[in-house]
């Protein structure tokens, strides 16, 4: 590309087992920072029709369900592709990231808690901050290794999605760090998994040429750090709202 300096980095998957896979995602800096923007807004706004179908329409609307469940696994790429980038330990954003999601899973709990009538499981901003914590840890190698597991273990237990929805992040971020087939293959029989227990369906397996196709497709958006953190509890308390307007109506 004529004028732009592109660098290659282990965490740009450039090939599968000999074929060319994402290749825009090799391109750090705008280009990829904008793919991955898209595909967190596709998973936004798959997340809100969920939400709204969920507590507004009481799951009136049978097909909202199943695409919907791509939301999660687009947000755990998104995040496992971020926290492979070159650095992301050591300077401090992997950490940085952390502690914002536990400001916001804590905000979002309160319209969560009463939209959904139970403590537990607590929402998905919980699940993505114990996927990080889990992976920060192993990163660290020696003892901290098993202070992972054991983040994994207890957080998994309590966080939606569970385990499964935990592991669906860890083993795309092996995959962003690394390409391999094998590592590939960890990552969609995590999404089955999850679909096995957790959807009760298999369309979180279509995520895959989802991720296959955007760096193909003309459209990439700016990247917005911390509009995702603010939105999630913001939605919830809309909902809450509405709901409660539409009772007393």
């Amino acid at each position: 590309m004529v004028g732009e300096q592109i660098v290659v980095s282990r965490a740009c998957p450039t090939k599968l087992g000999g074929l060319p896979i994402l290749r825009k995602w090799r391109i750090l800096g705008v280009t990829a920072s904008r793919i991955a923007e898209a595909l967190k807004w596709l998973a936004l706004a798959l997340m809100v029709l969920d939400h709204v179908n969920k507590y507004l329409y009481h799951s009136a609307l049978p097909w909202v369900f199943p695409i919907a469940r791509l939301s999660f696994p687009l947000f755990g790429f998104v995040l496992a592709y971020n926290l492979a980038r070159p650095e992301t330990f050591s300077n401090g954003a992997a950490v940085r990231t952390m502690k914002r999601l536990a400001i916001f899973a804590l905000v979002a709990a309160i319209p969560h808690i009463i939209l959904d009538g139970r403590f537990f499981p607590i929402n998905i901003l919980a699940t993505l901050l114990v996927a990080t914590g889990a992976i920060y840890l192993f990163e660290q190698g020696g003892l901290k290794r098993w202070y992972g597991i054991l983040v994994f273990m207890a957080g998994g237990c309590i966080v939606e999605g569970n385990w499964f929805a935990v592991a669906v992040c860890m083993t795309a971020y092996r995959y962003c760090q690394s390409p391999m087939v094998l590592r590939l293959s960890q990552f969609m029989a995590s999404l089955a998994v999850l679909g096995l227990f957790i959807n009760a369906n298999q369309w979180a397996l279509a995520v895959l040429p989802v991720i296959l196709i955007v760096p193909y497709v003309s459209v990439s958006l700016k990247r917005n750090r911390h509009l995702f953190y603010w939105f999630y509890p913001a939605h919830l308390a809309v909902i809450l709202l509405a709901r409660a307007a539409i009772n007393i109506y």
